[in-house]
């Protein structure tokens, strides 16, 4: 795919999915930046992709809903006219022990994580046939791409990064023939949080082959060959510095 002159919706643009905004921009792709609640930082990487020279617009939307989901593509085909890409990078994931999950605390990975991913695809589709087909990419990740819940209090975020890789598989079948290309990207550590202590995130360092976290840089440049080909689809990818041979 030649990205110039493209349409690309990205979601969790607070952390990762920000520098997927950035790096786009730079390479002449108009950007639907979506946020929830990080609207302040969304204004942000919309007046610097503007600053790149592309179209930029901020939607605000709250994924756990489907009908938010489809109402959000509607909205950004109708700013754009087009739509090829879509990167759903948003995500919930948080700690909590196996008795003390919440019924609400059990739906919302599977919510932003899975069903967005779902209903952004299957609203984005249409679109993306109209141009000759197009790409869509969800943020998986490494331990649930290889089948090793090696963590305990992230039950519900396995179970939902689990079930998206066999989501992407199944919508790649679905919308092969229309030229659309589904993936996933297995990411490890990329970027710790704020509030992650020091003594974590070298271990988590020490724990990959590579002995670094991959970077936002890491998971743009995964993302970019992603978007480069046009052989590659119902796949996921570890993007993790060999972690998984740990």
């Amino acid at each position: 795919m030649t990205l110039t002159g493209k349409v690309a919706l990205v979601t969790g643009t607070r952390r990762l999915g920000g520098a997927v905004v950035q790096a786009l921009a730079a390479r002449g792709v108009h950007v639907a930046i979506v946020a929830h609640t990080s609207i302040a930082r969304a204004e942000v990487l919309s007046a610097e992709a503007q600053g790149a020279g592309v179209e930029a617009a901020v939607f605000q939307a709250d994924l756990r809903s489907g009908e938010a989901c489809r109402a959000l593509v509607g909205a950004v085909v109708d700013r754009f006219g087009r739509l090829d890409i879509v990167v759903h990078a948003a995500s919930i994931y948080t700690r909590t022990p196996l008795q003390a999950v919440t019924p609400e605390q059990w739906q919302a990975p599977l919510d932003v994580d899975l069903s967005a991913a779902f209903f952004l695809t299957q609203a984005a589709a249409p679109a993306m046939a109209a141009v000759g087909g197009g790409r869509v990419v969800f943020f998986g990740d490494w331990l649930a791409a290889g089948g090793r819940p090696r963590y305990q209090g992230f039950v519900p975020y396995y179970v939902a990064k689990a079930a998206v890789q066999g989501l992407a598989q199944a919508l790649a079948l679905e919308l092969a023939a229309d030229g659309t290309l589904v993936n996933v990207l297995a990411l490890g550590a990329m970027l710790p949080a704020d509030d992650v202590p020091a003594s974590a995130v070298q271990a988590a360092a020490l724990a990959t082959p590579l002995g670094r976290w991959g970077g936002a840089g890491a998971v743009v440049q995964a993302l970019l060959g992603l978007l480069a080909s046009d052989f590659i689809t119902g796949e996921t990818i570890r993007v993790d510095g060999g972690r998984h041979l740990r």
